[in-house]
């Protein structure tokens, strides 16, 4: 997994790489619909870790992100076998909003298969909207970019 980041004011993008299983594919080896969704948390996930801190640093803190929206466009069916990059990205970024924006790309083409986002509200230690510690806003902020 790599991460760009040009400048001090470039966006980071993360790609997440990952092999199609066959359990994630149907009797043609056509990737089923709803695995689209579970790599873009892995594409998000994988993002905040090369930002300095995970979901469970969040998480002991008492903080977390849960989906509020999410919206998945397919293009090309992932295939059984396929190595797929996911290219996740902050669309963007407010306090106690975070949208984040999926590339799903076939590595051995650079073929899109899908692309989406997935907006999330910061919950706090009491369960309710918040906004989020400067800690992990701080690299979030750098991570969006100019």
């Amino acid at each position: 997994m790599d991460s760009s980041n040009q400048s001090s004011c470039a966006p980071v993008v993360h790609d997440a790489r990952l092999r199609v299983r066959y359990a994630e594919t149907d009797q043609m080896k056509v990737v089923y619909h709803s695995n689209y969704i579970v790599w873009m948390e892995v594409g998000r996930v994988e993002l905040l870790r090369s930002l300095g801190y995970s979901y469970e640093d969040m998480e002991k803190d008492g903080y977390g992100l849960p989906v509020v929206e999410v919206h998945c466009r397919y293009r090309q069916p992932a295939l059984y076998d396929d190595v797929v990059l996911i290219r996740t990205s902050i669309a963007q970024l407010r306090s106690k909003l975070i949208r984040f924006s999926y590339q799903i790309l076939r590595e051995s083409s650079g073929e899109l298969l899908a692309e989406g986002e997935s907006t999330h509200m910061v919950k706090g230690p009491d369960g309710k909207v918040t906004a989020l510690p400067d800690k992990y806003m701080e690299p979030l902020r750098k991570a969006k970019g100019c």
